[in-house]
């Protein structure tokens, strides 16, 4: 079934399971999710983990992608999404939602809600979209404070460090900056917007032995590689952080263009997801069946008293 309960609950901590599936002969896949539902079609696609994008979710919310929303917010997404598929979630911290107290809060609650790894970015406020011009970075060594709070407050949370200073700072600041990281108790390395196959390729042979994330976003700095083509260029993981809004966002305005234009549904019924394929997909034949196994609480009669 759908929904986790009880026995059904893997007992491995998340960022355990997270560490299992990079220790696997391939690249470890990571759709975005941005909600359960999501979250429960990737999952019937196979794959074994996701990812959950600020980009994506605040584009959810109807909201640009500038650090605006808070901690609470995104955990309200990492407790449906978990709940909803049972799967590990590589969760974007943005920059911490502060310094580094503000982080190892952060950590904590992101882990109470089922997180199993989390990145954090080396920019400063207000952020940006990681393939837009004009990021301001933030000193490096405060960073790598930000990092070492983080690996100190988790207890089984995976942590990745992005940097995103291969714009402003080139290849050698960007390297620098990672071994940095890595020093500080960062897991793994996301080197963010990289434009070429050389540079992702010159990343991977300067960062040896160190796990490392790709970002295969849509209409931002990077070619499109597959999964495939970036495990031969050195990387463990790979995103596709905003592809699911994306897709379901363009549906959505069709429908929406129809029903304004015509006054109806039915041309866009094709495009649907029916009835049924919901129940499926939501496993509502399980939550009955476990409706109906539940018996109802008998209250005691009272003892008759002398």
């Amino acid at each position: 079934m759908t929904y986790l309960i009880g026995a059904d609950w893997p007992e491995e901590p998340a960022g355990l399971r997270f560490r299992n599936l990079l220790s696997g002969p391939r690249i470890l896949a990571l759709p975005g999710a941005h909600n359960g539902m999501a979250a429960l079609q990737a999952k019937t696609a196979g794959f074994s983990a996701l990812y959950l994008s600020g980009a994506a979710m605040t584009a959810s919310m109807g909201l640009p992608d500038l650090g605006m929303i808070t901690v609470d917010e995104v955990a309200f997404f990492i407790r449906q999404i978990v709940r909803a598929s049972g799967l590990p979630l590589l969760v974007d911290g943005d920059t911490g939602y502060g310094e580094a107290l503000n982080v190892m809060h952060m950590v904590r609650s992101f882990e109470e809600a089922g997180a199993a790894a989390v990145h954090l970015e080396d920019q400063l406020l207000p952020k940006k979209c990681g393939h837009l011009n004009d990021k301001r970075l933030a000193d490096p060594h405060d960073m790598a404070a930000k990092v070492a709070a983080a690996a100190r407050a988790r207890r089984h949370l995976y942590i990745i460090a992005r940097t995103d200073a291969a714009a402003a700072e080139g290849m050698e600041g960007a390297v620098a900056r990672a071994r940095l990281y890595v020093e500080a108790g960062a897991d793994a390395i996301f080197p963010e917007a990289l434009t070429t196959r050389a540079m992702f390729e010159e990343f991977s042979r300067r960062m040896p032995g160190v796990p490392l994330l790709a970002n295969m976003t849509e209409f931002g700095r990077t070619p499109f590689f597959t999964a495939d083509e970036f495990a031969a260029m050195g990387y463990r993981m790979v995103i596709w952080p905003v592809s699911s809004l994306r897709v379901a966002n363009k549906a959505q305005a069709e429908l929406y263009a129809a029903l304004a234009r015509e006054g109806s549904t039915q041309s866009m019924l094709p495009r649907m997801q029916t009835r049924a394929e919901l129940y499926e997909t939501i496993g509502l034949a399980d939550y009955e069946a476990l409706d109906a196994s539940i018996v109802r609480t008998v209250l005691p009669k009272a003892a008759d008293t002398p």
